[in-house]
């Protein structure tokens, strides 16, 4: 019975270790026993130079998901790819993932826009580029990365007054 299984690698190794597993796969014949190798990822919008890029992150850093039929063989096969470290689970008897789990590690349920992150910290200094507000200058007191909004600290007639605007209407002094 095909199921979804989460493998452990080393961090930053999830391609290579992709790669690596579906050569293994097809090197020794083992096509029927798994059927997909999934890094999950989700799109990211970031500022970079007043620009929005979106750039496609990792949401389980060290981890990859195998879709397989668990048998020795295949259970070998995964084990003994360069990078594998083992199966999230019990050390001989790696845990299916359940069906709700592998529909939100995978993105299923609803095709969102790109999650906006922030390149902001609290503290920094920023200056209004854009709206009513814009040529003023503050200092971040709160970062909101879920609405794409910071809560700016303006000074207007001598007195500090919290702004909220979004990522793309200010930029790093």
């Amino acid at each position: 019975m095909f199921r979804w299984y989460v493998v452990n690698t080393y961090s930053g190794h999830e391609n290579k270790v992709k790669q690596n597993l579906e050569h293994r796969i097809v090197s020794l014949g083992q096509q029927g026993a798994v059927r997909s190798v999934v890094v999950p990822t989700e799109q990211v919008s970031e500022m970079k130079d007043n620009q929005k890029v979106t750039v496609e992150k990792r949401t389980m850093p060290g981890y990859v998901l195998v879709n397989m039929d668990l048998n020795d063989d295949s259970w070998s096969l995964v084990k003994g790819t360069p990078g594998v470290t083992g199966f999230v689970g019990a050390s001989n008897e790696p845990v299916p993932l359940t069906q709700p789990e592998v529909d939100r590690l995978l993105h299923k349920e609803v095709a969102t826009a790109p999650r906006t992150r922030a390149q902001f910290q609290i503290g920094e200094s920023v200056k209004v580029v854009s709206g009513p507000l814009s040529d003023f200058s503050g200092e971040i007191s709160e970062i909101n990365e879920d609405a794409g909004k910071l809560k700016v600290l303006v000074s207007i007639f001598g007195r500090e007054t919290p702004v909220e605007v979004g990522f793309d209407q200010v930029k790093k002094i």
